[in-house]
């Protein structure tokens, strides 16, 4: 993204009037109008910022975003009975159905014996039992009420991720604090592309690690000192995501690290806006399955930009 060069004011300079002869006027006993100080406009920077959180904030508040997940449930082989009722294997938010089925995991192939008197819905129409995907999108979330569930894949492992429009942590959102917007925060690096992409072992808040691409190496000087990052490229994506820490970890942003993206190189060239750096799901919610800053993304420096802390996390 091309930001447009910030606008500097100079100051104009006036010639000092010559010192009248005659006795200065007697001065008048009315107060002066006092002269309001000019209005300051945001920069194109921060206007954009803005702009861009406003979209991050919608995505996160949405009848789907993070903010509605309220489960995350394993599967084991075989069959996993799941509802509201205390004898389930898969424990469901109270409000659903005691039973509402039984989700059968035979060689990593998932299906769904729906409980006679459940309705459920996918993709709009009514759904009665058989195969599920691995996607988010409608052709494999199923719908009860307003309750939204569907299969997830996590290395070897199988789960079912359960959103809710109506969780507490949506309805009880209260914003995310963030730093002041500022360009020294917006800095340039120099990509050093891998000869062949690269195995970035990535640890998940799991326990597990994760192998994700590395196609190079973003290298990035602030206050004569240079660092360095390797960023990840997911499959489809024309951005490279880098997942980071730094030392405001400790005490001002969320604990775990935070994510940013950025545009693909040019002529060698990156842009790390660091201002756009943001707080990964599992800062808002317990049932997020989170990737962790690989050891070589730990900055050691405090990178005052982008959001703060969510609440006590």
């Amino acid at each position: 993204m091309r930001i447009a060069r910030l606008l500097t004011l100079s100051t104009l300079a006036f010639a000092t009037p010559a010192i009248a002869t005659r006795p200065p006027a007697k001065p008048a006993m009315t107060k002066p109008a006092e002269t309001k100080p000019p209005e300051t406009k945001p920069s194109d920077l921060e206007t954009e910022t803005r702009a861009w959180h406003q979209k991050r904030i919608a995505n996160l508040t949405s009848d789907d975003g993070w903010l509605s997940l309220v489960g995350l449930h394993w599967l084991k082989e075989g069959d996993n009975r799941f509802g509201s009722g205390p004898d389930n294997d898969l424990i469901f938010p109270a409000g659903t159905p005691e039973h509402i089925g039984t989700l059968t995991d035979k060689g990593g192939k998932v299906t769904l014996s729906v409980q006679p008197g459940v309705t459920l819905t996918r993709g709009g129409q009514p759904f009665t039992g058989g195969e599920l995907g691995e996607s988010e999108s409608d052709k494999d979330v199923l719908t009860l009420g307003t309750l939204r569930f569907y299969i997830i894949r996590r290395g070897e492992r199988l789960g079912v991720r359960v959103k809710d429009s109506e969780a507490q942590a949506r309805k009880q959102f209260h914003g995310i604090p963030t730093w002041p917007v500022s360009t020294a925060w917006r800095i340039e690096g120099r990509f050093e592309p891998a000869t062949t992409p690269q195995k970035l072992s990535v640890p998940t808040v799991l326990g597990t690690v994760e192998d994700m691409t590395s196609p190079g190496t973003i290298h990035f000087t602030l206050n004569g000192q240079e660092y360095r990052l390797d960023p990840v490229q997911e499959p489809g994506e024309n951005q490279l995501f880098i997942i980071f820490g730094d030392l405001t970890n400790r005490t001002d942003s969320y604990g775990a690290g935070r994510f940013l993206y950025t545009d693909l190189p040019k002529d060698g060239k990156v842009v790390l806006d660091f201002n756009r750096a943001y707080n990964p799901p599992c800062a808002f919610s317990p049932y997020a399955t989170c990737p962790l800053p690989p050891p070589q993304n730990r900055l050691k420096l405090r990178v005052e930009a982008g959001e703060k802390r969510y609440g006590d996390h």
